[in-house]
């Protein structure tokens, strides 16, 4: 979430300098039979042992996360704290994209001093995190035990010709937006009031992007630029974080006719937890957002849904006051922001395994929640990303 990417005015990933990797590492399980346990040891909250099997087993993917929602620009330089780091663990994941959104007149450089501070927080963090590549790390992540960190950004004005695509994938950008929520060079976003498609510009970096391959993303992106691009582009593309319009009538979630396109070119779609995307009326928790993925997967299949949560691992009504507000104040009015942000029942550290119960009650297979907890993207990942070739 955040601001028209062109105004002066810190957004919400602006202001957090680039929000964090999000995720953990394998998880240490208590010995479990059958029944109820806690994840870690004096948790009040206890789960089934099939849901704490599905996590410790599976790779399990949050395609867009932050790891503090935390404004202040110095974060990026600290030693993540011994709670933070325990929670990363005990919360299940074990990758998560990384994204921000950047954006305005000095979106080039601004990229790259996010880039340089996340990839060193990476570095200095390194019992915890590892940055990732090639698909294939994250497979080696989940065998170490660390949080997989895949680097992106929620806009494309940081590519100020086509070549700087190939530039940024170097330095470890695995994946874009399109546009934020506003209309830039290539495209526009969801909260335009008119929606013109793909400029020539934007087929341009679309095209660079597939030659790289850096994944593309149009969860921000407008009705029109979202399925220019899905036609446009000759590889698969995700929505990497947004939900169902068919139930909530919201400008930044995504339409039938989008989903299945996205779906017929093998793309997958990551369903979000917040509030307002999930439904537009009190009560709103777990459940409703599970509706999303059960639309998902009748409209076009179980091979083309995941998660991307959108949210740190407590979420935003967990934010200082003062912090929130700068949040709230940075949105259109479309935005249709309520008391709280947060969707009940997924807004703590072992949100993953809630869910995972309630997919169970909902009869989905164990082969199935593999996929959705992350099996999909994995896959989608693996059909992306190329392996950085030195020059003969």
């Amino acid at each position: 979430m955040s601001t028209a990417p062109r105004t002066p005015a810190l957004t919400r990933r602006r202001l957090l300098g680039g929000v964090a990797a999000l995720a953990a590492g394998a998880i240490a399980f208590p010995a479990i039979a059958r029944g109820r346990h806690a994840v870690v040891p004096g948790a009040t909250t206890a789960y089934s042992t099939r849901a704490i099997d599905l996590v410790r087993e599976s790779l399990v993917i949050d395609m867009l996360g932050v790891i503090k929602l935390d404004f202040r620009p110095e974060y990026p330089a600290i030693r993540i704290s011994e709670q933070d780091a325990a929670d990363m663990r005990a919360s299940g994941i074990t990758a998560l994209h990384h994204a921000v959104g950047l954006g305005g007149p000095n979106a080039f450089q601004d990229t790259l001093q996010y880039m340089a501070a996340w990839n060193g927080f990476v570095g200095r963090n390194s019992h915890v995190f590892t940055l990732v590549g090639e698909a294939d790390d994250l497979d080696r992540a989940k065998a170490d035990g660390k949080v997989a960190v895949m680097i992106g950004v929620q806009n494309a004005e940081h590519f100020r010709t086509p070549d700087d695509v190939a530039l940024f994938y170097r330095l470890g950008m695995r994946c874009a937006q399109l546009t934020y929520n506003a209309q830039n060079l290539l495209g526009s976003g969801a909260t335009d009031r008119v929606d013109g498609g793909v400029s020539d510009f934007g087929v341009q970096i679309i095209e660079a992007m597939n030659a790289s391959g850096m994944l593309i993303d149009v969860s921000h992106c407008g009705d029109r630029t979202t399925l220019d691009t899905i036609e446009l582009s000759p590889r698969p593309v995700a929505i990497t974080h947004s939900n169902c319009r068919a139930l909530n009538d919201h400008p930044r979630v995504k339409t039938d006719e989008a989903i299945r396109k996205l779906a017929a070119k093998g793309g997958v779609m990551g369903i979000t937890g917040v509030r307002m995307f999930v439904r537009d009326r009190e009560p709103t928790t777990i459940e409703h957002m599970v509706d999303h993925i059960d639309h998902v997967v009748k409209l076009v299949g179980i091979d083309h849904v995941g998660i991307g949560s959108d949210a740190d691992l407590h979420g935003y009504d967990d934010m200082p006051g003062d912090q929130g507000a700068a949040l709230r104040a940075g949105y259109k009015a479309s935005y249709a922001f309520r008391e709280r942000i947060d969707t009940d029942g997924f807004d703590h550290p072992r949100k993953t395994y809630d869910l995972v119960e309630v997919l169970i009650r909902r009869g989905y297979s164990d082969g199935h929640i593999r996929q959705i907890l992350g099996g999909n993207f994995r896959r989608l990942l693996g059909q992306t990303w190329k392996p950085i070739v030195l020059p003969t």
